[in-house]
């Protein structure tokens, strides 16, 4: 398996099968990614500079909700992008931000408005943001922000 860098940690994906489509599926997603390995049951490739592999060992270890990758979003336009992708390509929403891919891996897509507002130093005005993200599926910046300036 190929090193990108000397990177101590690389999550590693169990897939049921379909492996390499997968890792082509991601890298086709996110911008400076690529694919750097492919063996008969691990395919290893690169997103946005973080290492991941993926294992194709059979239906032993369906994904859950207990691990999920968060996608920091500068915009709305970028949040949309992500959430419309995964969603349109046979993704299931869920709340708060997060979805579930075509391959049952689970996505938070965040805008850094919500980090940023839910972090003010006024508790009310942080818990007006909490409330409004509570209702939201994708998540939408100017109703984060009209509920932080209600």
């Amino acid at each position: 398996m190929a090193k990108i860098r000397d990177q101590k940690i690389t999550p590693f994906l169990w897939f049921e099968r379909h492996g390499p489509e997968g890792a082509e599926y991601y890298t086709s997603i996110f911008p400076d990614s690529r694919v750097t390995s492919k063996a008969p049951m691990v395919t290893t490739f690169e997103l946005c500079g973080q290492q991941f592999s993926i294992l194709e060992a059979g239906p032993h270890h369906p994904f859950n909700d207990a691990i999920s990758f968060s996608v920091d979003c500068k915009n709305q336009e970028e949040i949309d992008y992500y959430w419309n992708t995964f969603i349109n390509d046979g993704g299931k929403e869920s709340m708060c931000g997060w979805l579930q891919d075509k391959y049952g891996v689970r996505w938070q897509i965040i805008p850094e408005a919500l980090t940023r507002l839910t972090g003010d130093p006024d508790p009310i005005k942080a818990k007006k943001v909490v409330d409004a993200m509570l209702k939201m599926r994708k998540i939408v910046v100017a109703d984060l922000e009209e509920a932080y300036n209600s």
